[in-house]
């Protein structure tokens, strides 16, 4: 395979970078909040199902125990 010239290298590069679709602030804003509030969520609904099992084994255990 041969190497490329790097001169031509740079210029495709910085065409592909040219075609890329930059985020504005307020979709970058938007994006953020809405992985913050997932997180938030995701986090919740963990907590509580491991309370669940947790307080499932304890009253198992302390009924076999």
């Amino acid at each position: 395979m041969p190497l490329a010239n790097p001169i031509q290298f740079i210029n495709q590069t910085r065409a592909e970078i040219g075609k890329v679709h930059w985020p504005s602030r307020r979709e970058v804003l938007l994006t953020t909040v809405m992985v913050f509030i997932m997180a938030t969520l995701t986090a919740i609904f963990f907590a509580l199902v491991d309370l669940l099992i947790r307080s499932g084994l304890q009253g198992l255990l302390g009924f076999f125990g």
